[in-house]
């Protein structure tokens, strides 16, 4: 119980070296910052690259081109191109972003869009979006195929692979497991109101401290949120869980397939109403 496997299936995961089997969940967070540094030891194509984009900047097979152009695709998405011969699996930061320093990883296939703010350390996997009005704050280490959409924030967090935050997000000191998708405006609030650090109570009745005054939500895979809904400080719920449209959510731990739901004025929670395959 609070383990990580309670919340996340990370086999196949590519940074399943950050979870620790046997310590509590959130100590990744912990962990986090020294673990995304190492990841920057060896030399990487956006080192040195720093500032406003003024042109895009497309990497392909691990290495900047040069002699590429960026242009429309299918679908209102953007593709690079070698004279008219697209190019696969690029990577695209387009025109009008900014990176705040260098330390920033970006994988195959992902597109920055304009107007999207990267500060370092960051590390974004592949097959990702990140769009307008993005802005990823550091020490955020972002999987394969997520969305960080327009407007939404995120910072000190993980997002696993499928993880998606479309719209008018926060997300902070979080974790979201494997296809999470948070609806538009969902908040994870992760600074108590009251000073002192963060406790966790099990469904045990025991209590945990976490030693964090920061922690926001820690969402096990497969977890939604719908549009507005807000979790307070030291919100966990394992896979599954579903949290209705503009509902806050008290701070705790919340079981497998969990859904939160109002009920005269405050909430409810009830297990497994979507059935166990969540």
């Amino acid at each position: 119980m609070l383990l990580p496997g309670d919340f996340f299936d990370l086999d196949g995961y590519e940074h399943k070296g950050l979870f620790t089997a046997d310590q509590p969940v959130w100590t990744v967070l912990d962990r986090l910052k020294d673990y995304i540094e190492s990841l920057f030891k060896n030399s990487w194509p956006l080192k040195g690259c720093a500032g406003m984009v003024e042109k895009p900047i497309v990497i392909a097979d691990g290495a900047m081109r040069y002699d590429l152009s960026v242009r429309p695709a299918a679908k209102g998405a953007v593709q690079a191109f070698d004279g008219d011969s697209p190019v696969q699996n690029a990577t695209i930061i387009m025109q009008g972003a900014y990176l705040n320093d260098d330390r920033v990883i970006i994988g195959p296939g992902t597109v920055v869009e304009p107007g999207a703010l990267i500060k370092g350390p960051t590390v974004v996997g592949s097959d990702t979006e990140v769009r307008q009005g993005a802005y990823i704050r550091g020490d955020c280490l972002i999987g394969n195929k997520c969305v960080v959409g327009h407007t939404t924030e995120i910072k000190s967090s993980v997002m696993l692979d499928g993880a998606k935050a479309g719209h008018f997000a926060y997300i902070g000191d979080s974790i979201l497991g494997k296809d999470v998708n948070l609806g538009a405006g969902t908040k994870l609030a992760n600074l108590k109101m009251i000073p002192g650090n963060i406790f966790i109570r099990d469904p045990e009745g025991n209590f945990h401290k976490t030693g964090r005054r920061k922690l926001g939500a820690i969402l096990g895979d497969r977890t939604e949120t719908g549009c507005n809904s807000v979790t307070s400080p030291g919100t966990l719920m394992e896979s599954g869980s579903v949290v209705l449209p503009t509902i806050s959510v008290p701070g705790g731990y919340y079981q497998k397939g969990s859904c939160v739901m109002p009920r005269r004025g405050s909430i409810d929670v009830r297990s497994n109403i979507f059935g166990e395959k969540r």
